[in-house]
C-alpha cells in the first residue's frame, strides 16, 4: 500500500512518517512467528535471535492464537457476551475476533485498538465496510484514551457486559509503565458481568538465562519483553474470578480435542486465563 493510502486509511492526528520500520514491533514479530507476510527486516532479524536461544517461540505463538480463538468462541458462546475490545490485536490473520466472534454469535460487535499505524492500515483494509467491527489507534499505557474513543463508544454499550481481551500484550509493559494499574482502570470501567481473557510471557518453565536470552531481542524494539512469574500474572486478574481451569499454561485452557503431551508443554512459557467481574448485570 503507498504512503498516501497508509495516511488515508489511518485516523486524523496520524501520519504516514509515523510508521517505523527500521525498529521491531512486537506486533510485526508475532505476525513473522506465525509466518505471515506483513512484517519488516528489522522485524525478522530479531525474531531470528530470539529463535536461535527460544525456539518453541513460534509454538507459543500458535498456541495463543488458539488460546484466543477457544476464549473468544467460549466469551461469545457459552458466557453470551455479544461486545469485545480487543487491545494489541496485531496484524490481522485468519481466526481474528470478530470472524470466531461473529460465526458463534452473529452481530457480535469488536473494536481492535493496537498502537502499530501499520496494524491500523491492515486492519483498516480488511474492516471496510463493516458496521459491527472497527480499528482504533491507540496505546494501551493510555487506557483512558482507549475507553473515551469515539469509535469504542459508537460500538459498545458499557451498560452491558463487555469482553475485554488482552491477550500477549502485557509483557510489552515494563513495571514502571504500572501494567496492574492499566489492567485496573480498564476493569472499573466495565459493567459486572464482563470479563478479561488475557495471555502473558513467563519464565517459569525454563532455567535461568534461557529466557533472558529471548527478551534481550526486544532491547531494539518498540517495546520491552517482561516475563512474569505465575504470582504476578494472576494479580492481573485482580476483581475477577476465574473461570474452569483457572490460570494455566495456553494450550490447557479447555483444549480442543485431547489435551497436550506434558512433553509438549515442558517449555510452552505462556500462562492464559479468563475471568469474570464480579457482581451481577
Amino acid at each position: 500500500m503507498s504512503a498516501t493510502g497508509e495516511k488515508d486509511a489511518m485516523e486524523p492526528g496520524f501520519a504516514a512518517s509515523e510508521i517505523d520500520t527500521s525498529k521491531p514491533h512486537p506486533a510485526r514479530m508475532y505476525d513473522a512467528y506465525l509466518g505471515g507476510k506483513d512484517n519488516y527486516a528489522a522485524d525478522r532479524e530479531a525474531v531470528r535471535q530470539i529463535l536461535r536461544a527460544f525456539p518453541e517461540v513460534r509454538a507459543m505463538a500458535r498456541a495463543n492464537r488458539a488460546f484466543m480463538q477457544r476464549a473468544v468462541r467460549f466469551l461469545a458462546g457459552e458466557a453470551g457476551i455479544p461486545q469485545f475490545i480487543d487491545i494489541g490485536t496485531g496484524i490481522p490473520s485468519a481466526g481474528n475476533v470478530h470472524e470466531v466472534a461473529g460465526q458463534v454469535a452473529p452481530g457480535a460487535r469488536v473494536v481492535y485498538a493496537d498502537n502499530d499505524a501499520i496494524v491500523h492500515v491492515h486492519a483498516s483494509a480488511l474492516l471496510t465496510g463493516s458496521g459491527t467491527t472497527a480499528i482504533v489507534l491507540a496505546d494501551l499505557r493510555d487506557p483512558g484514551a482507549i475507553l473515551a474513543h469515539p469509535k469504542v463508544r459508537e460500538l459498545i454499550d458499557f451498560g452491558q457486559p463487555v469482553a475485554l481481551l488482552l491477550v500477549a500484550i502485557l509483557h510489552f509493559l515494563a513495571e514502571g509503565e504500572d501494567p496492574v494499574g492499566i489492567v485496573a482502570t480498564l476493569r472499573d470501567a466495565l459493567p459486572p458481568g464482563s470479563y478479561l481473557a488475557l495471555s502473558h510471557g513467563t519464565a517459569d518453565f525454563h532455567p535461568p538465562g534461557v529466557a533472558g536470552e529471548a527478551a534481550s531481542a526486544y532491547e531494539h524494539a518498540t517495546a520491552p519483553l517482561v516475563l512474569r512469574t505465575f504470582d504476578q500474572v494472576s494479580a492481573f486478574f485482580d476483581g475477577f474470578e476465574l473461570v474452569e481451569p483457572g490460570l494455566v499454561q495456553a494450550p490447557l485452557w479447555r483444549p480442543d480435542g485431547k489435551p497436550p503431551r506434558p512433553k509438549d508443554l515442558a517449555k510452552l512459557g505462556i500462562y492464559a486465563g479468563v475471568g469474570r467481574k464480579a457482581g451481577s448485570t
